[in-house]
C-alpha cells in the first residue's frame, strides 16, 4: 500500500509503534480515563491502532481523508478483528461540523499540520474537559507560542508540553497537550483548505 517509508522491523516497531504509545504519557491516567479516542489524519494507523491495542477498553475512531488509507484501515480492523474501531473516510473541517463534534474525550494526531492549524483541526472534535494532544519534535516552542491565540479562539487552553525522550527513537520529541476549556465557536473549522491558507 505504500503507506509508510520505514519497512524495517525493528525501526517499525520504535519508530511507528513505541512512538504511538507514547501518548499514553499525555493523559493523567494513561489512556485509562478516556472513553473515546479520535486519530485526526490516522495514515497507516499510527497513533491510533497501537494505542487501541495496548488500552482494549478504549473506543477507538481513525479518520483519513484519503480513501486508499482508510480501505486499508478497515481491511486491517477486519483482519485483527478489531470490531471496537470506527473508520471516517473525509476532511476534518467537513466531519467536524456533523455527529463527531465535540465527541471525543480525546484527540489525538501525528504528523499533520503546524500547531496554529492543527488546533483547528482538532479541538472542534473534542469535547469540554478533553483532550487534545499533538504529538511534534522536540524544538517545538516557537511553533507552540505562534499557536496559542488559535487555541485560545478555538475553545481552548494549553496544559502542558511532555518531552519524550527513549532512546529507541533515536530522537528526542514532544506532546503538546492542550485542554478543551469552552466550546468551539460554530464557525469553526473553516471550510476545507482555509485553515491552512489562513491560519488563526
Amino acid at each position: 500500500m505504500n503507506l509508510t517509508a520505514v519497512t524495517v522491523p525493528e525501526e517499525v516497531e520504535a519508530r511507528h509503534f513505541l512512538d504511538s504509545l507514547t501518548v499514553a504519557l499525555a493523559f493523567p491516567d494513561g489512556l485509562g480515563g478516556v472513553g473515546r479516542l479520535l486519530d485526526v489524519g490516522s495514515g497507516a494507523g499510527f497513533p491510533g491502532l497501537p494505542l487501541n491495542l495496548a488500552f482494549p477498553g478504549l473506543r477507538l475512531a481513525l479518520m483519513d481523508s484519503v480513501g486508499k488509507k482508510t480501505v486499508f484501515l478497515r481491511h486491517l480492523c477486519d483482519v485483527l478483528g478489531l470490531t471496537d474501531v470506527e473508520v471516517y473516510t473525509g476532511r476534518a473541517e467537513a466531519l467536524a461540523h456533523g455527529e463527531m463534534r465535540e465527541a471525543f474525550d480525546g484527540v489525538v494526531s501525528r504528523a499533520v499540520a503546524p500547531m496554529n492549524v492543527l488546533a483547528e483541526l482538532t479541538l472542534p472534535f473534542c469535547r469540554v474537559g478533553g483532550l487534545a494532544v499533538a504529538m511534534k519534535s522536540e524544538d517545538s516552542a516557537e511553533e507552540v507560542a505562534q499557536a496559542e491565540r488559535a487555541i485560545g479562539v478555538l475553545g481552548g487552553r494549553l496544559e502542558k508540553v511532555v518531552a519524550v525522550r527513549l532512546e529507541e527513537l533515536g530522537e528526542r520529541r514532544s506532546l503538546v497537550v492542550v485542554r478543551k476549556v469552552s466550546p468551539t465557536p460554530e464557525r469553526y473549522p473553516r471550510r476545507p483548505g482555509i485553515p491552512a491558507k489562513r491560519s488563526l
